[in-house]
């Protein structure tokens, strides 16, 4: 997750250091999450799913970009983990303002990004530069706050959602618990590095 930047930082491209293809897309999928949000609130679900995959899928794009051309910045470093986040959460917010989803999924996710952030900021302010690296666990809580986004859009579109089903049940404590899992394990991680 963190990593010190020594004297030997990773190679940069030197080439799109400030703006390249994957950073347009990144930006991209950033400037979707409004019209994700809008179909939401009029409830056109199944477009809303569509935009949402496309900005997924957008994800893998930028990064296989990134790295086959050697065109990785520390701009694309901070705006795809940005993207990303910021487009589960909005999805997250507006299924709960819209009953979709239980208020307190989305608490204990908001809470572990929020405390995350934090982390990562008063270790930034202690004059130590770091490298924010997701770990396996933490892509683990990525793929199931997609997978909840996901089905809640699937059946809501389709009209058979009913959060009280066993195995949306079951997964969304899966989810809430892996995520705190996560956020636990960042703030363990940070604490060392601290140390």
């Amino acid at each position: 997750m963190f990593k010190l930047i020594g004297s030997k930082k990773e190679q940069i491209s030197e080439r799109g250091v400030f703006m390249n293809l994957p950073n347009y897309i990144s930006l991209g999928r950033i400037l979707l999450i409004p019209v994700f949000i809008d179909l939401m609130v009029y409830g056109y679900y199944r477009w809303a799913l569509v935009v949402f995959v496309i900005a997924g899928a957008s994800d893998a794009l930028d990064g296989l970009i990134a790295r086959q051309t050697k065109t990785q910045t520390e701009l694309g470093a901070f705006l795809d983990p940005l993207a990303d986040k910021l487009l589960i959460v909005s999805a997250l917010v507006t299924l709960v303002i819209l009953g979709k989803l239980p208020a307190w999924l989305v608490i204990i996710v908001i809470s572990r990004d929020v405390i995350v952030a934090s982390g990562s900021l008063i270790i930034y302010l202690t004059g130590r530069d770091i490298k924010i690296r997701p770990s396996l666990v933490g892509k683990i809580t990525t793929g199931l706050q997609l997978a909840v986004v996901v089905l809640a859009l699937v059946l809501t579109g389709y009209g058979t959602y009913h959060p009280e089903v066993q195995y949306i049940t079951l997964l969304h404590w899966t989810t809430a618990s892996i995520t705190v899992v996560s956020g636990i394990q960042y703030v363990v991680r940070g604490i060392r590095m601290v140390g």
